[in-house]
């Protein structure tokens, strides 16, 4: 299978390797929709590890991520969790969004985190040490923290910090060119408009226009769809339910598309 496709934003596939290397735990911030799973799984690809993406919600818990027993038609058995089976293989495993977690969910990960490479399994009473090759590999959007989520200092310390933001303008181009299959003039007033967007998550936009939303936008285009249409479904409407900031932001996007 080929490598997904990446552009990197500075030196993060360096600091990646070189954290696999030293065995170092990698956190990832960044915006939603700026490259932060698509990073994780070229590196996978890179590193050729196994790769195991758990997506973090309120309702995960330690049992999601380590295991439990389940009942057979032979009795009960164990069965390991994504965290548990990377553990043993050397994979990469990767909590996307891990604040959204349980705090006693991400406590299990502490001795992941730190020299000792370990995973207690208590219901088991095994303690496995992390095969050669293993990295924890946690993302969250900082954007999304308060008080009640957020990674503890004591979590955060443990990590190397890969931070993110949205790609440079030219890079964005190119992206969406590639990921969307469109003209680069048509990826271009598709960045332009996200740009402009952008400028306004202090004002009127809880979140703004991610570069996952812009390769959607040029994806239905190049499919047909008139892109004044594409660019009111893939990104106006997923930005704000409000009317009125609705008919603004299509004013926006009348701009950069409306002569097409």
């Amino acid at each position: 299978m080929s490598e997904p496709y990446y552009q990197p934003q500075a030196d993060e596939i360096e600091l990646f390797q070189s954290a696999h290397r030293q065995q170092l735990p990698i956190l990832i911030k960044g915006p939603t929709g700026c490259g932060k799973t698509r990073f994780v799984e070229t590196m996978a690809r890179k590193l050729e590890r196994p790769l195991y993406t758990v997506a973090c919600h309120d309702d995960l818990t330690a049992a999601d991520l380590v295991g439990r027993h389940l009942i057979g038609s032979t009795g009960t058995y164990w069965q390991d969790g994504p965290l548990t089976r990377a553990v043993r293989e050397g994979a990469i495993c990767y909590l996307d969004e891990v604040v959204e977690a349980r705090k006693d969910t991400t406590v299990i990960l502490h001795p992941l985190a730190d020299d000792r490479r370990t995973l207690p399994l208590e219901r088991t009473g095994e303690e496995l040490k992390a095969a050669p090759g293993f990295t924890l590999v946690v993302s969250y959007n900082p954007g999304y923290q308060n008080l009640l989520k957020g990674l503890k200092p004591s979590t955060r310390q443990r990590f190397v910090c890969l931070n993110f933001g949205y790609p440079q303008r030219e890079h964005e181009i190119e992206i969406v060119c590639r990921e969307a299959g469109v003209a680069s003039n048509i990826a271009a007033r598709l960045v332009e408009l996200g740009h402009e967007l952008r400028r306004l998550e202090q004002h009127d936009l809880e979140e703004v226009a991610s570069t996952r939303l812009l390769i959607h936008a040029g994806r239905m285009i190049n499919s047909g769809v008139a892109p004044m249409r594409a660019c009111r479904s893939c990104i106006i409407e997923p930005l704000t339910d409000d009317a009125d900031v609705l008919q603004a932001l299509m004013a926006l996007v009348d701009l950069h598309f409306g002569e097409t």
